[in-house]
């Protein structure tokens, strides 16, 4: 039991996806993403991936499709490494990541839709799964410099 884990439940650690991850990497644009989901439909690291690319929020209902089938594979694969509908599914366990993306793009294409009490629920699932995962999952594209300052930009010349 950690210190974050009061119910002594045991982390739940999902498999590496290797082959996976190696595609993910080397991918350009939303066909070779959905090629690699159709060579992996049992992926929620490949189904996340799919939904994040294709995500809109003026026209949410394609990425809300593919955040379902993404959430569902991740609680297809949470089940099959032993978890029982609760317990920590960390975030510093890279494996897992594809999982807790999944949630969190549900979770914001339900809000795009307006449904309330699904964005309630899947909050409550993150912060139950990784008290940080929201925090990490919306942290993942921002600079880690920060921009220079405007002075840096400016040419001074000679008046």
């Amino acid at each position: 039991m950690t210190e974050h884990n009061l119910l002594g439940i045991p982390e739940t650690r999902l498999p590496d996806e290797p082959e996976v991850s190696r595609a993910l990497k080397k991918a350009v644009g939303i066909d070779e993403l959905e090629a690699i989901v159709a060579a992996n439909p049992s992926s929620s690291l490949a189904w996340s991936a799919y939904a994040a690319a294709i995500a809109n929020p003026a026209r949410p209902i394609a990425g809300y499709s593919a955040a379902r089938v993404a959430y569902h594979r991740g609680l297809d694969a949470l089940r099959k490494a032993g978890w029982r509908g609760q317990g920590p599914i960390p975030w510093s366990h890279e494996p897992n990541r594809g999982v807790l993306r999944a949630l969190y793009l549900l979770r914001r294409a339900a809000l795009d839709i307006g449904e309330t009490a699904e964005v309630t629920r899947l909050t409550e699932f993150l912060r139950d799964a990784d008290e940080t995962a929201i925090a990490q999952i919306e942290n993942e594209n921002t600079p880690v410099e920060p921009a220079p300052t405007t002075e840096a930009f400016f040419i001074r010349g000679l008046d």
